[in-house]
């Protein structure tokens, strides 16, 4: 059966706290994190309105209005909106998080055209198997944006999926299915039929990525790997931190400085695309 957005709410609805705790973890999700971070403080303008669409519990809205920005924040799921209304009702920066909602990227019409200065997505485009529901978030992202306005949208290339399914066992009779398979590396399409799992998914192709977010006014500023060289490899790079803090902070150094090279981005877990809307 064809996944859902219902699908896609429940997975998230279940995640809960973990899901506010991920990009904290040394083994899953702070790298990522840090790496975002980096190119937050290196595109973003110097302040004025943020839309965090697709921002779950609200650890990116909190590090943004920690450094002066506004930001409204809204997610599909009604739990992970519910944990960041309670985080940011206990942070002292909870007058610059202007709102917390629940809201699909493929519908921003509750703000108007040009309402922000910059706009993560950093989730509902890689759950849009549908090209029209992909070009919709992409045209809502783009109205919602001043010219000039900076984008960051995370996505999965399509071999991440094909690496997730080879690593759970309980997923790894998909690769024997060839309609599975076609319609991962062939559409991108990842619909996964265990329950309860991670489904609804899309894969790009890195090559791809540029032309599709120009066909809306944007021009490419950088696609990087989220995780750069090391999806795999965290756990040894936290390691690396407490042992010897200096190599810890050259080895980040170096690991932001390639997560831009093309020849890593079609094996990477997340990609970030930042991208700013045309003047």
């Amino acid at each position: 059966m064809t996944p859902t957005i219902d699908d896609v709410r429940a997975y998230y609805d279940g995640f809960g706290e973990r899901e506010w705790e991920r990009l904290a973890r040394p083994n899953d999700g702070a790298l990522e994190f840090a790496l975002t971070q980096h190119a937050l403080t290196t595109y973003l303008p110097a302040g004025g309105r943020v839309l965090d669409i697709g921002g779950g519990p609200g650890r990116y809205a909190l590090w943004l209005a920690e450094r002066g920005y506004h930001v409204t924040l809204a997610d599909l799921s009604p739990v992970l909106i519910d944990i960041a209304r309670a985080k940011v009702a206990g942070s002292r920066d909870d007058a610059r998080v202007d709102e917390i909602i629940v809201a699909d990227a493929r519908d921003l019409s509750r703000w108007d055209d040009a309402a922000f200065d910059a706009v993560l997505a950093l989730g509902p485009f890689y759950h849009l198997p549908d090209p029209a529901d992909r070009d919709q978030a992409a045209r809502e992202l783009a109205r919602v944006l001043r010219p000039g306005g900076m984008a960051f949208v995370a996505l999965m290339p399509r071999y991440a999926y094909l690496r997730r399914t080879l690593a759970i066992p309980d997923e790894r009779c998909h690769l024997a299915s060839p309609t599975f398979m076609t319609r991962l590396l062939e559409d991108g399409v990842f619909e996964n039929d265990v329950p309860g799992r991670f489904t609804g998914g899309y894969g790009v192709r890195p090559t791809e990525v540029a032309p599709f977010f120009a066909r809306y006014g944007f021009e490419i500023t950088a696609l990087w790997a989220a995780q750069s060289i090391v999806p795999d490899l965290q756990e040894p790079l936290a390691a690396l931190a407490l042992a010897d803090p200096a190599a810890h902070r050259a080895a980040m150094d170096t690991l932001m400085h390639v997560a831009g090279d093309p020849s890593i981005l079609g094996l990477a877990n997340h990609l970030l695309y930042v991208g700013q809307k045309a003047s």
